[in-house]
């Protein structure tokens, strides 16, 4: 699992894909979570913008993040 810290309250779910490198862009990471290939704390979320905050786990790719301050 690969922690991720976050400076303020909450960071966007297409942002934490894109920054983590696991999609080549924000282009790409939209899309991926468009076509329903990303869970949020074992659910399906297809908003690009979906506010995660501490404690949100998310899997994409065989990839598994969990969101930090």
């Amino acid at each position: 699992m690969i922690d991720v810290t976050i400076n303020g309250e909450f960071v966007e779910l297409y942002k934490v894909l894109k920054f983590e490198g696991l999609t080549q862009s924000g282009g790409q990471a939209k899309s991926v979570i468009a076509n329903g290939e990303v869970t949020v704390n074992g659910e399906i979320e297809t908003r690009k913008r979906k506010k995660l905050v501490a404690g949100d786990i998310i899997k994409f790719d065989r990839q598994e993040l969990r969101i930090g301050v």
